[in-house]
């Protein structure tokens, strides 16, 4: 099944995207991985109770609000990417597939201190069945796709991996 990271994944890099669906997780042991959790931990400690947590389809969404029907993601990132927006519209679409209403998003980034709204629009929910597709192809191939040295690469958690 298809998750948020796995999007994500798709979005950055197919070669990560493989190598973390077989297994190998090299995020456990990224200090930049360990400051995205610090800031995700520490940056919103005012955040209101009426915030949930909802786990689904293997995927795990840490800012729901029932009320206001909003889901609200951090990101340690000092800029603002495709990848960040195309994994919250995935929280979306699995929110609607599974009869949970939820109006938008909003990816919060504390180091730029700023917000972006993200809606999920008719093109998105098509978009998002090639992703899944896409994904699935990625995943299921034997070997390994060819590193595609990007700028992202120096800041990647498999940068050692890759490139030794």
């Amino acid at each position: 099944m298809t998750t948020a990271t796995h999007i994500a994944y798709y979005h950055l890099c197919h070669r990560k995207l493989w190598l973390f669906h077989h297994g190998l997780n090299m995020e456990q042991h990224s200090d930049l991985v360990k400051e995205g959790k610090q800031i995700h931990e520490t940056s919103y400690g005012q955040r209101a109770e009426r915030y949930r947590e909802i786990a689904i389809e293997k995927i795990k969404i840490d800012y729901y609000d029932p009320k206001l029907k909003i889901v609200r993601e951090v990101k340690k990132s000092n800029k603002r990417e495709a990848a960040h927006i195309a994994q919250l519209k995935y929280y979306l679409f699995v929110l609607e597939r599974n009869e949970i209403e939820a109006l938008y998003g909003v990816l919060e980034y504390p180091k730029l201190r700023e917000t972006e709204e993200v809606w999920l629009s008719d093109i998105d929910r098509l978009a998002i069945l090639e992703w899944e597709k896409g994904v699935q192809e990625i995943i299921t191939e034997e070997t390994c796709p060819n590193l595609i040295k990007k700028t992202l690469c120096k800041r990647c958690a498999y940068y050692e991996f890759c490139f030794s």
